[in-house]
């Protein structure tokens, strides 16, 4: 397996753009892989990292981890008072509205209801040639995702619940529009990408940004889709 890439890395943190499909860390709901994101950085620095947070396995982009505890501590806290801001692009069905805020409560694994909010705004839209159920053409947006708070799937759950689901997304998007993109162009992969972090450096308090490149496949969805 390739080397991950780092984005970011000093003394006290590191960022990687996490590739699709890779775990962070071991999870009692995928039992089917032994590879994780925290071995593989650990293994490749050779020393011990903390995850900062999470990004679901089908979820690429900006992935941040502590080097030491301390660090660890002070990020955990950025993160659970809401105080990261984390950007996403996706790729949804539809023609979105310019902007707007999802609120809506969601229920997490252990069936306990949580408020959930989701701003995001339209970058571009596109109509293209190709008949879909009893439409002759087929419509997309590129937006931009800011979630204000992190609940377990949001954006992927918000995005459903205002029938803009993510194309890609099982099992919370739309089953023809990925069936389509499967036959079509051979495309399997949610188009969800975590392309932005913000925060206040653990240990400098100075503000980092940091941002991670689209992956080649997202890259060329956005070329057929007709949206870069």
């Amino acid at each position: 397996m390739e080397p991950l890439e780092i984005l970011y890395q000093d003394a006290h943190v590191v960022a990687i753009n996490k590739p699709h499909g890779l775990l962070v860390h071991r999870s009692k709901i995928a039992t089917n892989t032994d590879v994780y994101a925290l071995q593989l950085l650990r293994d490749q620095m050779g020393q011990k990292v903390f995850p900062a947070h999470r990004l679901d396995r089908k979820t690429s982009g900006v992935l941040l981890f502590a080097l030491t505890p301390e660090a660890n501590s002070l990020l955990q806290k950025q993160f659970a008072e809401n105080r990261v801001r984390k950007s996403y692009l996706s790729i949804v069905r539809g023609f979105t509205p310019k902007q707007e805020t999802i609120d809506y409560a969601l229920t997490n694994e252990s069936g306990k209801t949580q408020d959930a909010v989701t701003s995001y705004s339209t970058l571009k839209q596109s109509e293209i040639e190709v008949p879909f159920g009893q439409f002759p053409t087929s419509r997309y947006s590129l937006i931009e995702v800011l979630p204000t708070t992190g609940r377990f799937h949001q954006i992927r759950k918000h995005l459903a619940h205002i029938f803009h689901p993510i194309i890609g997304d099982r099992p919370h998007g739309c089953n023809k529009q990925n069936k389509l993109f499967k036959e079509k162009w051979n495309m399997m992969r949610m188009m969800l990408h975590a392309n932005s972090l913000e925060f206040i450096h653990p240990i400098t308090d100075e503000p980092v940004i940091i941002n991670a490149d689209l992956s080649t496949e997202f890259k060329r969805t956005l070329s057929f889709l007709e949206l870069n």
